[in-house]
């Protein structure tokens, strides 16, 4: 019982539950600005969950608070917070759909192939480097765009493509780490 209350009680799960709860609030507050400065509201919880989302990774890898929740947890809290990210600025930006179907076809796909995997015995023992350079040009651009309501379009639809394009990136290199995986356990069969 201490044990299972030190893993759902430490400091990082803490955060990401945090990053969890940050979300309803920001939907809220974005969905209804009024004025710019609500908009820049939005954009500081955004920050806030980025740099708590930074802030849980650390704490938990150099104080040796590494949990099996926490590694549930923190990539639920980036994909929730991601979602809703994408989902708000679906309704400002045409080019936003794009974003909305790339992500959902990619993180699709990195839950199916998690699933096969555990199944198999096997788990992705954390973030690659694109998954995490992904992440974060996701936070930077999102929050741009949330942060600056009255960007230019062409500024936006470039920062939306380029934003469309790591994810693509990131989504082909996870293809051959999780076939790679999946080979590996075919052979043990």
């Amino acid at each position: 019982m201490k044990n299972l209350k030190k893993e759902v009680f430490s400091i990082p799960n803490m955060m990401g539950y945090f990053r969890i709860m940050l979300i309803p609030i920001f939907l809220w507050i974005y969905y209804n600005a009024t004025s710019v400065r609500d908009y820049y509201i939005a954009g500081i919880i955004v920050c806030i969950s980025g740099i708590t989302d930074l802030l849980d990774g650390y704490v938990a890898r150099n104080y040796n608070m590494i949990t099996e929740l926490g590694k549930f947890i923190d990539p639920l809290a980036d994909k929730l917070t991601q979602l809703a990210l994408v989902i708000c600025l679906f309704n400002r930006f045409e080019l936003m759909k794009y974003i909305l179907v790339l992500f959902i076809i990619k993180e699709g796909f990195m839950a199916i192939m998690g699933i096969i995997m555990l199944n198999r015995g096997k788990k992705l023992d954390g973030a690659m480097w694109f998954g995490k350079v992904c992440t974060a040009v996701l936070y930077i651009i999102m929050f741009t765009l949330i942060f600056i309501p009255k960007l230019e379009v062409d500024t936006a639809n470039l920062l939306i493509i380029i934003c469309g394009s790591v994810l693509l990136i990131s989504f082909i290199l996870y293809i051959p780490v999780f076939y790679k995986m999946y080979k590996s356990t075919h052979k043990l069969r």
